[in-house]
């Protein structure tokens, strides 16, 4: 496991700004393994990715915000500080679907995620086998239209019981509610089958299918209080031609939702997504 500190920024625009940033870690003996900037002229925004190594570092996490906060201050800041070895704890929902579910698990296991599965929590059993196979907690809550908040209730309660910070929604054909979204702003991502904003909403690949399109997409974001309108954190197509039945479409999609998905929480998991404006901005 790597021991490294992530600091992500995002302030008004000025000079001085990488210079004030490297001097402090600098004067407290980092090693600066990547930094990366982006800077949005029309918003006049500043946004910075730096890692560095903490082995000789000389501030702990809480002497860290305690002396990076002046700095911040006269900035304008807003700030993570994000710990390697601090792994993310996440909760995976799934439904009946189980392409994207079977990869992240792969992935996890072989080491791609840099990540902490607690729990899987499905509204169907299908996938408890997947589940027992890797070793990993599996909870069936049924959802129905009138069970719906209470079923959130008992999700409430697990998540809190995991100390889970982040949620994977891969294929979880369920729409959470205000609430839900509201106790995990910015934690949730999801994976759409179809390359928004096209294709909104419930079977995409249908709408795909009728209306002739070349190309079809998958989409990960993170969710929001509107359908499929959240910041986008990854897309990816591919070609179909007018030999491509409905069934076609779906097989194809599928191998593009897995891949698009874990990019997503991989780059969540390292700290590399900066949100802002209903964007994302993406560090190398």
């Amino acid at each position: 496991m790597k021991n490294t500190a992530t600091l992500l920024i995002n302030c008004p625009d000025r000079k001085g700004l990488v210079a004030t940033i490297a001097d402090f870690l600098y004067r407290n003996n980092a090693n600066i393994l990547h930094a990366d900037q982006h800077q949005d002229a029309e918003l006049g925004l500043f946004l910075m990715r730096v890692e560095w190594d903490m082995g000789d570092f000389a501030l702990t996490a809480a002497e860290f915000s305690a002396q990076f906060a002046p700095v911040a201050e006269r900035f304008q800041m807003q700030w993570q500080l994000k710990l390697a070895q601090q792994r993310l704890k996440i909760a995976i929902f799934v439904s009946q679907y189980d392409h994207c579910l079977v990869d992240l698990l792969y992935r996890h296991q072989s080491g791609e995620l840099a990540c902490d599965i607690q729990l899987i929590i499905s509204n169907h059993p299908d996938t408890r086998r997947l589940a027992e196979f890797y070793g990993i907690p599996f909870h069936i809550i049924p959802v129905s239209k009138d069970s719906k908040a209470q079923a959130e209730q008992q999700q409430f309660a697990l998540l809190e019981q995991y100390g889970v910070e982040l949620i994977v929604l891969a294929r979880y054909m369920q729409i959470l509610s205000a609430e839900f979204v509201a106790r995990y702003p910015q934690r949730i991502i999801n994976i759409h089958h179809s390359f928004l904003p096209a294709f909104v909403g419930a079977r995409p690949y249908h709408q795909a299918f009728e209306r002739g399109v070349k190309l079809i997409g998958a989409t990960s974001h993170y969710v929001t209080e509107i359908l499929d309108d959240g910041p986008i954190i990854e897309q990816d197509i591919i070609r179909v031609s007018h030999r491509d039945q409905l069934e076609d479409l779906i097989q194809k999609g599928r191998d593009l939702e897995k891949v698009v998905l874990s990019r997503a929480v991989r780059w969540h998991a390292e700290s590399r997504i900066l949100l802002y404006a209903n964007k994302t901005v993406i560090f190398d």
